[in-house]
């Protein structure tokens, strides 16, 4: 049976103006990171994509690598697209990355135009599209002239695979000399995707100012602390969470009395506030206005739907905000 969204998908959604630009992100963007690889079961991938853009999530960020196994969760959102988003394409922000390992040999992850070029024309044929939306440098390269990697950005743009371009994992001082570069070569950076949560406000340090000082976006990723920032940890480690795995992004070490501390007392606040842990995470990143949107990851529709509550509570009172830093400064 062919899909048919909600005709009630944009009303409730809140789009953000994506720094100077003339796009507007959803507040809330679904990740495609976890659970979207070839080794996860299709149908649920396919449902978490059907329910966001139901509730007006219409971002949707990818990278070359995401799966695993790498190259897989491009392919399995290509099928998506394909089977049910073929008339929909046009209300659609679809974004991929490259930078990291993605194959063997000198021009397999990085920075130089040679590597770039080709990811993102095999991401195009994994993906089934002609152009994506926008298109990240994933993380600094230490060894490639920033120059050239920002060319490859433009050329992108100019050959119309890519409608905008960003990047990601920069810091302050990254990002102004790659902000500055592609605005003398005439292509605007258009956002920046920066791990950011109440656990890890590294952005905060230099890197939100200068975002906001040349009209660049920020998306921020890893919102609830690779899982930190829900009730999910607050009783122990789950026999079937990620962290009681084999996951290398959140180990039993990590979870440390001092951070549960912190977790038992936000909770009890989102509690007050009639939110979720999770939920609460999220609104306390959108009260910054320079946060254009928040990138979730989701194994299952029902958190999506969780999830996306967030965006229409995103006002604190005076009060919540201290106690929020009274429990983050300890």
């Amino acid at each position: 049976m062919a899909f048919i969204p909600s005709e009630d998908r944009y009303k409730t959604m809140p789009y953000n103006r994506c720094g100077k630009s003339g796009l507007k992100l959803p507040a809330i963007s679904l990740g495609l990171w976890h659970n979207f690889g070839g080794v996860t079961l299709y149908e649920n991938s396919r449902n978490m994509v059907r329910k966001a853009f139901d509730l007006g999530v219409t971002h949707f960020d990818i990278a070359n690598n995401y799966g695993p196994p790498p190259g897989s969760a491009e392919e399995s959102y290509g099928r998506i697209l394909k089977s049910d988003f073929h008339g929909y394409r046009d209300e659609m922000v679809i974004s991929t990355k490259a930078g990291y390992y993605m194959w063997p040999g000198p021009y397999g992850e990085w920075g130089s135009k040679k590597s770039l070029m080709a990811s993102l024309d095999q991401s195009l044929q994994r993906l089934g599209l002609d152009y994506v939306d926008i298109f990240y440098h994933h993380r600094p390269d230490p060894e490639t002239p920033l120059e050239e990697t920002m060319r490859a950005l433009d050329l992108m743009v100019r050959q119309g695979k890519a409608l905008y371009v960003g990047i990601s994992n920069y810091n302050a001082q990254q990002a102004k000399q790659a902000v500055t570069i592609l605005k003398s070569l005439g292509t605007p950076c258009l956002i920046h995707q920066a791990r950011y949560s109440m656990l890890d406000r590294w952005v905060e340090n230099g890197l939100l100012d200068v975002l906001e000082e040349e009209g660049v976006g920020c998306i921020a990723f890893s919102p609830l602390a690779k899982g930190l920032l829900t009730d999910r940890y607050i009783n122990g480690i789950p026999a079937d969470s990620r962290a009681a795995g084999s996951s290398v992004f959140l180990k039993p070490d990590n979870i440390t009395p001092q951070v549960m501390e912190k977790v038992v007392k936000l909770n009890d606040l989102a509690g007050k506030r009639g939110q979720s842990l999770a939920q609460m995470a999220l609104s306390w990143l959108l009260k910054d206005k320079r946060v254009t949107s928040v990138l979730i990851g989701a194994s299952k529709p029902e958190q999506v739907e969780d999830c996306v509550k967030a965006a229409h509570s995103a006002d604190f009172s005076q009060e919540e905000l201290q106690i929020i830093e009274d429990i983050l400064r300890k």
